[in-house]
């Protein structure tokens, strides 16, 4: 099963991924890592997630506070948001 961002999603992750590396070195290359794994277990297992609504499912990330939401259209999983656990919540509801 593949993984697709959409690219609301994809700007998340670059404008996270950069913050967190000018913050600290190497930081940056870590949240990615994080990012990867927690998509490797979505591939694997694409019901993991905790049910947010009738279409979307949210899969923490292990190190940082962030989840990917994402729903699954014609077996493949769709990443809407990366979003903050704790900023903004529901805000990629009206996301295509």
């Amino acid at each position: 099963m593949n993984l697709r961002f959409l690219p609301a999603a994809r700007e998340e992750l670059d404008a996270a991924t950069f913050y967190l590396e000018d913050r600290i070195q190497g930081l940056g290359g870590e949240f990615l890592e994080d990012v990867e794994r927690t998509g490797t277990l979505l591939r694997q297992f694409r019901q993991i997630g905790r049910r947010l609504d009738a279409m979307h499912r949210a899969l923490p990330l292990q190190r940082f506070s962030f989840n990917l939401v994402y729903r699954i259209v014609d077996g493949q999983s769709v990443i809407v948001a990366l979003a903050h656990k704790r900023r903004r919540p529901g805000y990629w509801r009206r996301r295509a």
